[in-house]
């Protein structure tokens, strides 16, 4: 069968690139064309487009970017007649995504969702489009279920999370080694830096969470790369001979790191999952934040929090993220008390997201959805 696969981030690559696996175990058939990045080309997509062309972030990106948003649009609807897909899987990415799937149900195409849009967090009104347009949901957070079928009275399947799966898999790297192909210290314990994917975010957090490097000497801080940013754009952060970095290698970062700071978003579950004891930190253009702050109706920003329904890690946001909170923070969770309590929370997490087989669940429910 056909399948057509949007995501629009290096997360929604990951989890596209491991669905891409499952349908072609299940479907000797699978044929796929893809948004999304390398990971889901090499997985056997087609890649239409890298999401390094589509990452913009927050209101005032999207504005200036709109022109190009607008344009990738028709390009994806184009592909999409072009390739008559069986079915149009979206991942996440709901701004572009929603509006595929407008119209793609008036083209009758058949339209699933992995991974829930966060209508849960903000515009909640978005559920109506849901409604509308989406034929099938599966969802990777245990509150997902309840939020869609209790409040809104719409079907969905809960898979687990896949980050379980991609993680339990990837084999642990020997720590020696590791330090060595990356130039690190071969002695000193590991602050993991991830400031996040986009530009945008990297060169807001970067900076801030670098303030502290000459408090702590006894470590050493590195920055984990993102793919979808050259080695070049991180060369002013390299200036302090204590600071070290990876590039593309977050995961094998996170399993020999003693603690770390983390930008919000999906790298706090997988710091998390790694069982590597974090701050989350957030700061967003000053007047994108004003307008998040007023429609987003969430306690806590980080998934660790929001799925176990109370403050596991610490959230520095917007003025609350300066050097002496880092600090302060920091200094919590490099041992005693605070660094016990979060790892035992984090066995609880690990509990609360299911077990492993996402991936495999998701396609198989795919599958069986075209069928019928």
């Amino acid at each position: 069968m056909k399948y057509y696969i949007i995501a629009g981030e290096a997360s929604g690559d990951l989890h596209g690139s491991n669905l891409i696996k499952a349908l072609k175990a299940q479907d000797e058939n699978t044929e796929v064309r893809c948004w999304g990045g390398d990971l889901m080309q090499n997985a056997g997509g087609t890649l239409v487009k890298h999401y390094k062309e589509m990452a913009f972030m927050g209101f005032i990106e999207v504005a200036q970017n709109v022109n190009t948003i607008l344009r990738n649009i028709q390009i994806c609807k184009d592909d999409i007649t072009a390739f008559a897909p069986d079915v149009i899987i979206f991942i996440d990415y709901s701004g572009f995504n929603l509006r595929i799937a407008k119209w793609a149900k008036q083209q009758k195409y058949r339209t699933n969702y992995y991974i829930s849009p966060q209508i849960w967090a903000s515009r909640e009104g978005r559920i109506a489009k849901i409604k509308r347009d989406i034929d099938a949901m599966y969802v990777i957070l245990p509150f997902e279920k309840k939020f869609y079928e209790d409040k809104h009275g719409f079907p969905v399947h809960f898979v687990g999370h896949p980050l379980i799966d991609a993680i339990s898999e990837r084999p642990k790297p020997d720590s020696g080694r590791f330090r060595a192909e990356n130039h690190l210290d071969p002695e000193k314990p590991i602050i993991a830096l991830l400031p996040g994917s986009r530009k945008q975010e990297v060169e807001k957090m970067l900076a801030l969470m670098l303030s502290v490097v000459d408090d702590f000497t006894e470590y050493e801080f590195v920055i984990a790369g993102a793919p979808s940013l050259e080695r070049d754009f991180y060369t002013p952060f390299l200036d302090n001979p204590n600071v070290g970095f990876v590039a593309n290698k977050t995961y094998d970062l996170l399993s020999v790191a003693h603690a770390a700071l983390v930008t919000s978003g999906t790298a706090t579950l997988e710091t998390a999952l790694y069982k590597v004891p974090q701050v989350v930190c957030y700061r967003a253009n000053w007047i994108s934040y004003q307008i998040a702050k007023r429609i987003i109706t969430l306690d806590y920003i980080s998934l660790v929090n929001l799925i176990m329904e109370k403050e596991v890690v610490k959230e520095l946001i917007q003025d609350e993220l300066n050097t002496k909170n880092i600090k302060a923070e920091l200094l919590k969770i490099l041992d005693g008390i605070d660094r016990k309590k979060q790892l035992a929370d984090y066995e609880e997490l690990t509990k609360k997201l299911g077990g492993p087989g996402a991936s495999a669940k998701t396609a198989s429910l795919i599958i069986e959805h075209i069928k019928r």
